[in-house]
């Protein structure tokens, strides 16, 4: 019984994307509302991260850095403004927001 409080109170701080796991722990959490809540102004932009392999995020300094091969082409802070640094579909999607 032990062991499996202790899983869920882990799985509570990863997100599964692309078939990776993403350490949530230390995520600003305005950034977590912000993608993981269904109402949260990036959360169309983590389900369409969701679907497309191309694409790996790991958490640096509170914020995500989103890859595309290998490429950095999105950080996203939960205070201040997403910074894209290359033209990218998943970047689009930011400028609709």
């Amino acid at each position: 019984m032990m062991g499996s409080n202790l899983s869920l109170r882990l799985l509570r701080n990863h997100r599964e994307i692309n078939m990776m796991t993403l350490d949530t722990t230390n995520m600003c959490s305005h950034l977590q509302q912000k993608l993981f809540d269904e109402d949260g102004e990036y959360h169309r932009l983590w389900m369409a991260m969701q679907d497309d392999a191309e694409l790996t995020a790991v958490v640096r300094s509170r914020q995500l850095h989103i890859y595309r091969n290998g490429k950095k082409v999105l950080v996203l802070a939960g205070k201040s403004a997403p910074k894209i640094l290359r033209e990218d579909p998943i970047c689009e999607m930011i400028e609709l927001i």
